[in-house]
């Protein structure tokens, strides 16, 4: 065992870990300084005056205070490093006397060394600044203070790499961080130097640390699993095979209200198991059947239990009512006093407590009523979808009844147009019989097409009749054709009258003059609509402008024939 030749008094009751003799760590009682020292440093107050016995209780053989518990070696504040000091409190650093050296603070003045960041799981330190003549044996001396040391790796140049026990000995070790070290009493440089601890990074302590976090994991893994499997639902027994004797006991328990869901599930497993054969059939279909009479009762349950709701319902809306009653009266309670007549007689603090109570008042009155219409506004939609239902069959009814109207005045529409088309035609007839035949050839070609276009006509005609009178007003007779710029069998119609109506004016006509011809077949027609369906067929139809001056005029005409010839 090591003797060192005196220890600062902050350390004092550190006799074991430093393993030093008792007889060299009394202090004098009568050395006032030394001791206030020490309690600086271990962050106590001293009591006492210089002179006097500072604690009449302390005991010098045991080197501690009756009254206080006995110092572990694992407490803070033992070997060099003292407790942890708080930050606004100035650390005080005393000279270290060992067995062959003496380590002198540093200037409490210049700013604490600088150190790299801590490695996870570190408890090797780096130690520079040694002197040329240190030995491993000082280093030991020097450093095995700070805890137990498992490896040293002493360099030539003045370093070495101390590996410790546990990680809080790094800390106990960074303190000595900054200290001039000299060997014995000799001022030979070789003898002397300044020490410089930091963290240092080993593959051991690295190794150890991720062990220690594979194990941490791996507690937390069972800890999880086990809180699992402690939470889980207990699994459900096993099902029996099936046997005369079980199925008697089965058939029994599906007679049974309470047993019910456990004798159907087992009914279930053997009906999926393939237990149902020639010989069995009729017990199963004794086991059905029984499962069967549940279903009335069921209903019966259900039908208690929607009751029972609807009794609830209205029992809690009964009791919202009165509960905004009361309310409402309340609050008319705080506006009759914020009125003018009782108003001025209450203090300004009185005053401001009514109004805010009323205003507390409204707001959780208004949340109630807002409830309430809730409430009454499910109740209204559950009645409106009943209405709806039978609503809907009423207006399929009438939509049937209006699309066959619609029918039968498209076909009297159809009609009329093609008696139109007929005195068009025989006007055309007359008009070429009496006009010199120099175009005969071009005339007969134009009054084929025509009637071309009266055949076509006559045989839609004839088709709308037979939907007429073959549907019952089932769905409306609707065309559409996408891609053509014609989208209806109207739009159609209107092509051929108005195409006739500009051949037989091949000056063309305006679009005022057309839709007055158009209003004696039909008076519904839109003149903006007429014009539309005639600016998407350009190859049928030329707007031009004539006329000079204020006789400016837009009109129509019929360009069909050139058309077929371009397309």
């Amino acid at each position: 065992m090591r003797r060192m030749r005196s220890i600062p008094s902050s350390y004092a009751d550190n006799s074991r870990t430093l393993n030093v003799d008792s007889t060299a760590m009394t202090l004098p009682m009568s050395d006032p300084t030394a001791w206030a020292t020490a309690m600086n440093n271990l962050g106590m107050a001293p009591l006492g005056i210089a002179g006097q016995p500072i604690l009449p209780d302390f005991d010098p053989a045991l080197g501690m205070m009756t009254g206080i518990p006995p110092i572990t070696p694992m407490m803070p504040g033992l070997g060099i490093v003292p407790p942890p000091i708080p930050p606004d409190m100035p650390v005080v650093k005393e000279i270290i006397h060992c067995k062959s050296c003496t380590l002198f603070p540093p200037n409490p003045n210049l700013p604490p060394p600088a150190t790299r960041e801590r490695p996870p799981g570190c408890k090797t330190v780096f130690v520079g600044g040694l002197p040329e003549n240190g030995t491993e044996q000082i280093i030991v001396e020097v450093f095995e203070q700070c805890g137990e040391i498992i490896a040293i790796r002493k360099s030539k140049k003045n370093f070495c790499h101390i590996r410790f026990a546990e990680e809080y000995m790094v800390d106990k070790a960074l303190y000595l961080s900054g200290y001039r070290i000299r060997l014995g009493s000799s001022t030979d440089k070789k003898d002397t130097g300044r020490l410089h601890v930091d963290f240092a990074q080993a593959r051991d302590d690295l190794y150890e640390w991720e062990c220690k976090q594979r194990m941490l994991a791996r507690e937390e893994r069972h800890r999880r699993r086990m809180e699992e499997e402690r939470l889980r639902p207990p699994s459900p027994p096993p099902v029996v095979h099936y046997s005369d004797h079980e199925c008697s006991i089965v058939a029994e328990k599906l007679k049974d209200d309470s047993k019910f869901s456990e004798a159907v599930q087992t009914l279930l497993t053997w009906i999926e198991r393939g237990e149902v054969n020639r010989r069995s059939a009729n017990n199963f279909y004794s086991m059905i059947q029984s499962a069967n009479s549940h279903v009335r009762r069921l209903v019966n349950e259900k039908a208690a239990h929607e009751k029972d709701m609807e009794e609830a319902k209205e029992k809690f809306k009964q009791a919202l009512s009165g509960i905004l009653i009361q309310f409402e009266q309340i609050v008319a309670v705080y506006h009759s006093a914020s009125k003018q007549k009782a108003w001025d007689h209450f203090t300004k603090a009185q005053r401001k407590n009514i109004s805010v109570w009323c205003k507390q008042a409204e707001e959780i009155r208004n949340i109630h009523n807002d409830e309430l219409m809730g409430i009454r506004r499910e109740e209204e939609m559950e009645m409106s979808d009943e209405e709806i239902e039978e609503t809907t069959e009423k207006k399929e009814t009438e939509e049937s009844v209006s699309q066959a109207e619609t029918l039968k005045e498209e076909n009297d529409s159809l009609r009329w147009q093609l008696d139109a088309y007929r005195n068009e035609v025989e006007l055309l007839k007359q008009e070429q019989g009496k006009a010199p035949r120099e175009d005969d050839p071009n005339k007969e070609q134009q009054l084929k097409l025509l009637q071309q276009a009266l055949q076509g006509m006559q045989q839609e005609s004839c088709a709308t009749r037979l939907c007429t009178s073959s549907q019952d007003s089932d769905y409306p007779l609707e065309k559409t054709l996408n891609s053509s710029p014609i989208k209806s069998e109207r739009e159609a119609l209107l092509v051929g009258i108005i195409s006739t109506f500009l051949h037989v004016h091949p000056f063309g006509a305006s679009i005022e003059y057309i839709c007055s011809y158009l209003h004696r077949l039909d008076s519904k027609i839109c003149t903006s609509d007429v014009e539309c369906l005639m600016s998407r067929l350009q190859h049928t139809f030329r707007q031009e402008m004539t006329g000079v001056g204020a006789s400016l005029e837009k009109r129509w005409k019929f360009c069909g024939f050139e058309g077929l010839k371009l397309t």
